[in-house]
């Protein structure tokens, strides 16, 4: 009987080392597989013939109320009103769910945009209209979006992205999942836990999805106006719990939505969809904004950390860098910061406090610690003032002494997650001269931003009392390597 029990628990024991090697070969493999073609790519510089700077901005008066001037969601509406021949739209979250207490007063942007879009497609029944999205939205497809029907019933190309194609970053679950927990399927109308993001019950299998972390992060749209393609790209989520959030975006005419294009049709195809864009106008400029001197550039994804680091560590004596960061925890950039401190560089950091998440506390990790090491150093911070909403901007700009000045911008945050080729992220980066319109609008927010007042208060310093101390730092750092964090 003792010999039987022995062969029973060696077999056991070779069934866990099976499973435990399995599970750590899918995990290696699932973060270091080959990436798709076309993702963290650089595209071609290209002359800018119309650039604007769009923000939706929050303060409060001497007496706490909120007030808010939001630009980026009107001009996308108008963007897809003037549309006659093509409208590719690729959002990270596009749904009118609100959160755990969510405030009464929420923009419904979500049913404004999905409106919009059925109404151009109405309009001009030959367009194609392509809407590309992530799974999230759908809970990872155990939920459905009326939205999203409606859109596909009338012809709009809907596709949600195909996440399993990029790299694990959270590989320690990654490895698990993709032994076959990646074949269960959903069912939208078998919901019976209830939905931690608000809305229709979901299936276990939608919980099971979600620790992947894996995101389509992205925030463009591209359109044309009868005349010239027009191209935005910013940090803006058409999702009703965000609407209060801040954020910035840039308004782009010319080549450079060929470009945008271009990179969406990679996810497109994924899904079997065919997105092509038609032949391109004669460029038009404005007078307001034209600079044969300028030049925007589309990156995506590791095309976007390459370029932060290039331009912290061009910057020298004399110069300035001004960020502002919903999310900062990569260790190469924060080093990169530090270090040009110490060559003499100013830096001023303008950081949201990761305090709370549509209703949802998240602990301050990882500005809070990223923040006490950073004034450590020498550079300069300050907390966005809020109060349920989220500092969601993501730039980083140069001030230069000797050459263009230069600004990045997109949906990109400064964390290994979006920008070491895991997420899908887009932004941009304007090189230019400091009096370029797009320029001082966007020098002029910051200092808004930065500078605060009694009765237009933004933000507030950074004090002794806000390190976390230690422990915080090392777990922000653990989390950040393995990618146990949702940052």
């Amino acid at each position: 009987m003792g010999k039987r029990f022995k062969l029973i628990g060696i077999k056991w024991l070779g069934a866990g080392l099976a499973l435990a090697l399995a599970w750590l070969s899918m995990g290696i493999w699932q973060s270091a597989k080959p990436l798709p073609d076309g993702i963290g790519k650089a595209w071609p510089e290209r002359k800018v013939t119309d650039v604007r700077f769009l923000t939706d901005r929050t303060w409060y008066d001497t007496r706490g109320k909120r007030h808010m001037d939001q630009h980026i969601f009107d001009e996308a509406l108008a963007m897809i009103r003037e549309a006659r021949r093509l409208i590719v739209m690729d959002m990270f979250l596009f749904n009118s769910l609100e959160g755990q207490d969510a405030p009464v007063d929420l923009r419904p942007i979500a049913e404004e945009l999905s409106a919009a879009l059925i109404e151009a497609k109405q309009r001009h029944p030959d367009m194609q209209v392509v809407v590309i999205t992530d799974p999230l939205n759908t809970v990872y497809g155990g939920v459905r979006l009326k939205h999203l029907e409606h859109m596909r019933a009338v012809g709009v190309d809907v596709v949600i992205t195909d996440l399993n194609r990029l790299r694990a970053s959270n590989p320690l679950y990654s490895g698990l999942y993709h032994l076959g927990l990646d074949r269960l399927g959903n069912d939208p109308d078998g919901g019976w836990l209830p939905n931690a993001f608000g809305g229709d019950p979901v299936t276990l299998r939608s919980y099971l999805a979600l620790p992947n972390f894996r995101a389509n992060h992205r925030k463009t749209l591209v359109t044309d106006d009868g005349q010239q393609w027009v191209a935005l790209v910013g940090s803006a989520n058409p999702h009703d719990g965000s609407s209060r959030h801040g954020n910035v975006a840039l308004r782009v005419e010319g080549e450079m939505a060929h470009d945008l294009v271009a990179s969406e049709a990679v996810l497109a195809s994924w899904a079997g969809v065919e997105l092509s864009m038609p032949s391109a106008p004669a460029l038009r400029t404005s007078e307001a904004n034209v600079s044969t001197a300028a030049t925007v550039q589309l990156l995506t994804e590791g095309a976007i950390r390459d370029a932060s680091l290039e331009m912290i560590n061009a910057a020298d004596r004399g110069d300035r860098l001004d960020l502002a960061a919903f999310y900062i925890s990569h260790r190469k950039v924060i080093e990169a910061l530090k270090d040009a401190v110490a060559r003499g560089v100013k830096v001023r950091a303008l950081l949201d406090r990761n305090r709370e998440a549509f209703g949802f506390d998240k602990g301050g990790l990882p500005n809070q610690p990223v923040a006490a090491e950073l004034v450590q150093a020498g550079i300069k911070v300050r907390w966005c003032l809020t109060s349920g909403e989220q500092c969601h901007s993501k730039v980083l700009r140069l001030h230069s002494t000797t050459s263009s000045d230069e600004v990045i911008l997109g949906s990109a945050n400064l964390t290994r997650r979006n920008l070491d080729n895991l997420n899908l992220e887009t932004s941009v980066l304007l090189k230019g001269d400091a009096d370029l319109s797009a320029m001082r609008d966007q020098a002029d927010w910051f200092n808004e931003r930065w500078a605060s007042s009694p009765d237009h208060r933004t933000s507030r310093p950074w004090k002794p009392e806000h390190d976390p101390g230690r422990l915080a730092a090392w777990r922000y750092r653990v989390m950040e390597a393995t990618g146990l964090s949702t940052f």
